[in-house]
């Protein structure tokens, strides 16, 4: 892991949006906050991403320490994905992030064009 630490920027808020920025990775740690799922899962749960990038996405999430990939030796061979602890930790985060979403929407006046904000509820937190 040290080669990719030497890539990411030294400011922190920069470090952050670097190793969650990309089109699904955010997606992807929402529905892993569920618990383990096979690539076909969150395939089915994002149609619109291609393999190949769900895939990157995975890897690059696991290079970082976010996502953890389990690989069971059976035939067929089945891969798990799942949160870590430090994937865990960014809930409240994407959570304030749909929240603020919410809030520049409504600035804008376009709350009609606004998909709902699907994060689990705060109790679940708490647990």
């Amino acid at each position: 892991m040290t080669e990719v630490t030497k890539r990411l920027p030294a400011l922190p808020a920069e470090r952050a949006l670097k190793v969650i920025s990309g089109r699904w990775k955010a997606i992807i740690l929402y529905h892993l906050f569920d618990g383990p799922k096979r690539l076909s899962e969150l395939k089915r749960r994002l149609p619109d991403a291609s393999q190949k990038v769900l895939i990157q996405q995975l890897r690059e999430l696991e290079e970082h320490g976010l996502v953890h990939r389990e690989i069971f030796r059976q035939v067929p061979p089945r891969v798990d994905y799942s949160a870590t602890a430090l994937g865990l930790s960014l809930e409240p985060v994407l959570r304030a992030l749909c929240e603020w979403g919410q809030r520049h929407a409504a600035e804008l006046n376009e709350l009609d064009r606004l998909a709902a904000c699907q994060l689990r509820p705060a109790a679940r937190q708490a647990a």
